[in-house]
């Protein structure tokens, strides 16, 4: 750019965009001051030499690419900055640590101690108790969260619960103060929400948002009703998808079907399937109609939080699947020509550096289509020991598995399954794979309602043609939540067990994987093996007792993919 000093602070804004995940600028300070981050700039004190500069944008980039300075993380840190120099202290250590193992620029750094916690959250626990903890070094800069908190995300951030229910009140909006909030512990924490952004408006006056959009979206005059514009004064307000000048109006009103039946949405007629007969051994043909149609929520939106499961993540993290390239490797399968050359201009200059220079391939890349299909069945309110019913055990692991392979880079889907006899089976759309996983998603999930019966093979059938159709990906998975219990009218027993397990050999013969979790029902493991087969099922009472083995789960799955198929 010019006018731009290329030796100044800016030039390390790839790196710090690189490792932060998200487009990061950098800026500076004046000398002396401790560099922090708000979120979207990383500010350094002026006056520190290039190495410095860049190992003090490390360690910041470092942290908001790990999630160390997720709001909810710092935000319990708000007025209390010796807990955040010790958070900071751990958390450094513990992403530095785990980076160095990836990054030569990282290992560099020479940490002498090995991280004391594992995660975020432990980090969190341990410098809000009594261990002692040595001060983090001066080049860790400091966290400030206040501004952390109250930093605007940005359009394209996931909204909070309390955005989307338009929870606010326009006229106190508290600002954060860094210098406050370090002479004064246990500050307020502060009420501006994204949405309210949306409706500043020059032109509003006495009558409050609240009451406009209780008018306006409750119904208070029927459509109709006065000149058109007269809903409208100059003081309107709109809700949209998105700021800027591109942005459009959400829909005003938002319904929802009491009772799950698809509407005009669902399409005319659905798809027919066949459906097997085990006892005289053929197919009845065009035997079953299959309904798929979007599931709606209502305008009282209540978004149920997603249950985080660190172990979960870095099991499916695992699962590679394609070829990667990893360049500048120590020992690979061939010669890396850019690092060669890099490192015979380094040579030259007289710089002297490790001689990263080998391609290796190893299957990292994913490529993957999940589609998680959830047994919305009356069958699914048999309540556990506990009193929990299957339903809700079910829709929380979906909830977490479609956040956790959404956030690792998957093609996700979420439908729920349910019937009324062959002609009736339905699969509501909870998540389609062009949507993500948002707070919108996690409404439908939580106001999903079991109902009906279970023809389980139809619903395998309809929801794997939408998973050959939509999921876009090499690999493809359909993720079954059920209770393995088939049962509907006329469809019981060896017959239904039959059906469903023929439903999945004709997905496996097509090219796609399966398997089933079953979720807190305690269906017997014999059941479910009868079913699913022995590689693509498994029970437990919680999804986190899966999770320390859900890799071994969906590589078993996807392995049955390459056996050899019989003639069908």
């Amino acid at each position: 750019m010019t006018g731009e000093n290329p030796s100044g602070p800016r030039r390390l804004r790839l790196l710090a965009t690189f490792l932060a995940g998200r487009a990061v600028d950098i800026a500076e300070l004046r000398q002396g001051e401790p560099s922090y981050t708000d979120g979207h700039v990383i500010f350094i004190p002026a006056g520190l030499s290039d190495a410095e500069q860049r190992r003090e944008v490390l360690v910041q980039s470092a942290l908001l690419g790990a999630g160390s300075l997720d709001p909810r993380w710092v935000k319990p840190l708000r007025g209390r900055p010796t807990q955040a120099r010790r958070y900071l202290a751990l958390e450094g250590n513990r992403v530095l640590a785990e980076l160095a193992q990836r990054l030569p620029l990282a290992a560099a750094l020479g940490l002498e101690t090995d991280p004391r916690t594992v995660s975020a959250e432990d980090s969190l626990a341990m410098a809000k108790g009594k261990t002692k903890i040595a001060e983090p070094p001066s080049w860790f800069g400091t966290v400030k969260p206040a501004k952390l908190v109250a930093a605007d995300p940005g359009p394209g951030a996931r909204a909070r619960d309390s955005d989307l229910r338009l929870e606010f009140d326009p006229t106190d909006i508290p600002d954060a103060d860094d210098e406050a909030e370090d002479e004064q512990e246990g500050a307020e924490d502060p009420a501006e929400s994204k949405i309210l952004k949306l409706f500043e408006n020059p032109f509003s006056s006495g009558k409050s948002v609240m009451d406009f959009l209780r008018n306006t979206m409750g119904g208070s005059r029927s459509a109709g009703d006065g000149p058109g514009g007269a809903e409208a004064p100059i003081r309107a307000i709109r809700r949209v998808g998105k700021v800027g000048p591109n942005a459009r109006p959400l829909p005003s009103r938002i319904q929802f079907t009491g009772d799950d039946k698809p509407g005009a949405a669902a399409g005319i007629g659905g798809a027919l399937h066949p459906e097997w007969d085990v006892f005289n051994g053929r197919y009845k043909p065009d035997w079953c109609r299959v309904i798929d149609f979007p599931l709606t929520v209502s305008a009282d939106i209540s978004a149920a939080r997603v249950a985080e499961d660190d172990v979960l993540r870095r099991r499916l993290a695992r699962v590679g699947l394609g070829p990667k390239v990893l360049r500048g490797r120590t020992d690979g399968d061939e010669l890396d020509i850019e690092a060669l050359i890099d490192l015979f201009v380094d040579l030259r200059s007289g710089f002297s550096r490790p001689e990263h220079v080998y391609l290796e391939r190893r299957k990292l890349a994913r490529n993957l289509g999940v589609l998680i299909l959830i047994d919305a069945s009356g069958s699914a309110t048999d309540t556990d020991s506990d009193g929990l019913a299957v339903h809700e055990h079910q829709r929380r692991a979906a909830s977490t598995l479609a956040a956790t392979l959404e956030e690792l880079g998957d093609r996700v889907a979420v439908y729920a399954f349910r019937s009324e006899g062959r002609h009736s089976v339905q699969l509501p759309a909870i998540k389609t794979f062009g949507q993500r996983f948002g707070a919108i998603g996690r409404a439908r999930l939580n106001q999903l309602e079991p109902s009906g019966y279970t023809r389980l093979g139809a619903g395998i059938r309809g929801a794997g043609e939408i998973l050959k159709r939509d999921a876009g990906t090499e690999n493809r998975l359909l993720l079954v939540l059920s209770d393995g219990f088939p049962y509907d009218d006329g469809y019981e027993g060896r017959y239904a067990e039959a059906d469903a397990n023929k439903a999945l050999v004709e997905l496996r013969e097509d090219g796609v994987a399966c398997l089933c979790l079953s979720i807190g029902s305690g269906t017997a493991p014999d059941a479910l093996e009868r079913v699913f087969g022995s590689a693509g099922c498994a029970g437990a009472e919680t999804l986190a007792e899966l999770s320390p083995r859900m890799d071994e789960l969906f590589m078993s799955s996807l392995a049955e993919l390459s056996a050899p198929k019989p003639a069908r």
